[in-house]
């Protein structure tokens, strides 16, 4: 899960942000055709808010601002603000950053060192209201060298920080003079980037048009709306209809358009996986015979299969199979009879209707999933069947994310993670029981010391055998303690109008939709000829 949530909402308020959401010409609306430059995208959920203090953009792919560094299609960092990627010194403990001449934010002042400094001391100050400065844990300090050095001082070497400095920079000037929680800033921010945001009507479309100031050069898409269509079935309908120019959708809507020769499907790999948090403040979930046993009875393979139509993968653990850092040891089949020893063992025996029970406590919880997302309910289904086989009850149940956040900690979610670019970026906030309970960090609230001790020799090694290891030892343990059951890995699919060159998708992470997709480089597509 992320701070950015998808919102469930009835298909009837759907139907009626179709209506609003299309735009009249000028307004970045389908109807003023490619010739005009605009494209309409049509998305799942929009952002709690737009600013990087709290959270926006951090891991790059934001197009109001801009990063010292960014990423090219195959995710290899690239200079952004920076001019060219850092210097580093002192053992890995100092990176010094050169910025870019002439690169101003779309309000006309010019981008300082000082804008970089502000962003990064800000996003650490315990008063800031964000889930991921433990992300940055690393940093010691951050200091201007005149107008155009940033210098980072780290408390120990941090192998994979240059990818954290995808982070956008903010302007001092004014964000600065606002209260970084509550100012205005979140929702009329001004940035570096190729866009500018001209509008956003909340739960219904957000609106950017070309920065004219953009260092990087004039864009040919001269606007883009992203349309707020939470209901996955009206996405498409509006796709098919031309109100959208592009969607992502589930696999069973994408297939859907296979023979369509004006659209084109686009599938992209990603390290975003389906899984149960399994909360140890329960009486059920915080056993973990009951958590091996659901490891056990959980079929991957037919998930992949029937509710992904083969768009991903099975999820052993929260690296994919084919990341460089997953352990080949930790595959393992479905094995319903394995599972029933193990509760056997445990001392929960089977009782009325074939649930399991112990010490006078049925083998019964309840599972959460968010509203609207039938991907997500697909796997919740399924999981509670497989379950049921076990001898273990899960009763499913939708509801809003604002109705599940009081919740996670003591109820099961069906819930999505998944970070690119290294083991750290997904591992550390997703176990370690430090971030228990942080807002959608460590959901479970997990704690295991063995995994935190090599989360932490993981995150301040250098050695890349050293941190194989670490990360070895992680995968391993969650096998023999889960905090969580890993379900799938899936493949994000989108469909988009054939009227642009230049569309293609990187590797992506959970968070998809305002970033990841083909429109990742949208500044950068060219009008097909």
């Amino acid at each position: 899960m992320s701070t950015r949530r998808i919102r469930g909402a009835a298909v009837t308020a759907a139907l009626a942000a179709a209506v609003t959401a299309c735009s009249a010409p000028g307004d970045g609306g389908p109807g003023d055709g490619t010739s005009a430059g605009s494209v309409v995208i049509g998305v799942a959920s929009e952002p709690d808010t737009l600013s990087p203090l709290l959270g926006y953009g951090k891991d790059g792919n934001s197009k109001i601002f801009d990063g010292l560094l960014a990423r090219d299609a195959d995710l290899k960092l690239r200079p952004a603000l920076a001019a060219a990627l850092p210097e580093v010194t002192d053992g890995g403990r100092t990176y010094t950053y050169t910025l870019r001449d002439g690169v101003e934010f779309s309000d006309g002042e010019p981008l300082t060192a000082a804008d970089v400094v502000y962003t990064y001391r800000t996003v650490l100050d315990a008063k800031t209201n964000n889930t991921f400065k433990s992300e940055l844990d690393a940093v010691e300090e951050v200091r201007a060298e005149g107008d155009d050095q940033v210098v980072f001082t780290l408390k120990y070497p941090y192998a994979p920080f240059a990818a954290r400095t995808v982070l956008p920079i903010v302007p001092e000037h004014l964000a600065g003079r606002q209260n970084p929680n509550t100012g205005s800033f979140n929702t009329k921010p001004v940035g570096t980037g190729p866009y500018v945001l001209s509008k956003w009507s909340k739960g219904e479309k957000l609106t950017f048009k070309a920065n004219p100031r953009y260092w990087g050069g004039a864009p040919k898409v001269r606007s883009f709306t992203m349309a707020i269509v939470a209901d996955d079935n009206v996405r498409a309908t509006r796709l098919r209809s031309g109100d959208l120019d592009g969607a992502v959708l589930p696999p069973n809507l994408a297939a859907t358009f296979k023979n369509d020769d004006g659209k084109r499907t686009y599938q992209a790999r990603s390290y975003d996986f389906r899984a149960v948090t399994l909360p140890t403040a329960h009486k059920v979930t915080g056993d973990r015979a009951i958590r091996r046993a659901l490891d056990a009875a959980v079929d991957r393979e037919a998930m992949v299969d029937r509710i992904l139509d083969g768009a991903g993968r099975p999820a052993y653990g929260p690296l994919p199979v084919d990341d460089p850092a997953f352990s080949k040891s930790v595959e393992r089949a479905h094995d319903l009879g394995r599972a029933r020893k193990i509760l056997d063992e445990a001392g929960w025996k089977p009782g009325e209707g074939g649930i399991r029970a112990k010490d006078g406590r049925r083998a019964s919880f309840t599972l959460l999933y968010p509203s609207g997302d039938k991907v997500r309910q697909d796997h919740a289904l399924a999981y509670a069947s497989d379950a049921k086989k076990a001898g273990i009850d899960v009763r499913v149940e939708s509801a809003t994310w604002e109705v599940i956040e009081p919740r996670m900690k003591d109820t099961a979610v069906l819930a999505g993670f998944g970070s690119t670019g290294d083991p750290d970026f997904g591992l550390y906030t997703l176990l370690h029981s430090s971030l228990a309970g942080d807002g959608f960090n460590n959901m479970a609230r997990y704690d295991n010391p063995a995994v935190d001790r090599a989360l932490d020799n993981g995150r301040r090694s250098q050695d890349p055998d050293e941190r194989r290891s670490a990360y070895d030892k992680v995968q391993r343990a969650l096998v023999q303690d889960p905090g969580y059951t890993f379900l799938t890995h899936i493949d994000h699919l989108y469909v988009l109008a054939d009227h642009w060159d230049g569309l293609g998708t990187q590797l992506e992470p959970h968070e998809h939709g305002f970033a990841s997709g083909p429109w990742w480089n949208i500044e950068d597509w060219q009008p097909k000829k």
